[in-house]
C-alpha cells in the first residue's frame, strides 16, 4: 500500500502540563478542531472545501506549557492561518478559563509545518 500525500492538514497542540484525561483530552481537542475548522470556513473558504475533499487530516501534538501554546498562537498568526485557543469552561478537571488546546489549520500542510513541524506527535 502506498502512503498518501496530503497537501492540506490541521494541527491541535495540546498542553501535556494540566494533568488531563485522555477523556479531557479528547473532547479538548475536539473543541481545537472544531472551533479551528470553522474560523476557516469564514475566513479561507476555498482551503476548507479543498481540506474536506481530501480527507480532513488531522495531527495532535504536544506542547508543555500555556506559554508554549501562546507562542504557537503568536505563530500562526504571523503565518495568517486559522486558529482556536481553546479555554476550558471549568466544570470537570480543570479551573475556568485554563488554556488547553490550540487548534492550527486546516490550511496548506506545508505552511503548518512552519510553525508546528518540530513538535512531538501526542
Amino acid at each position: 500500500m502506498t502512503e498518501r500525500t496530503f497537501v492540506y492538514k490541521q494541527v491541535i497542540a495540546v498542553r501535556t502540563d494540566l494533568g488531563m484525561s485522555r477523556g479531557k483530552i479528547a473532547v479538548q481537542v475536539a473543541h481545537g478542531s472544531v472551533s479551528s475548522t470553522e474560523q476557516a470556513r469564514v475566513l479561507k473558504q476555498d482551503i476548507w472545501k479543498a481540506w474536506l475533499r481530501e480527507g480532513q487530516k488531522k495531527v495532535a501534538v504536544k506542547v508543555s506549557s500555556e506559554e508554549e501554546l501562546l507562542d504557537l498562537r503568536r505563530q500562526a498568526a504571523s503565518h495568517n492561518l486559522p486558529y482556536a485557543l481553546i479555554r476550558d469552561a471549568g466544570m470537570t478537571e480543570l479551573p475556568p478559563g485554563t488554556t488547553t488546546v490550540l487548534g492550527i489549520g486546516p490550511a496548506k500542510a506545508e505552511i503548518i509545518d512552519e510553525v508546528t513541524g518540530e513538535l512531538k506527535l501526542l
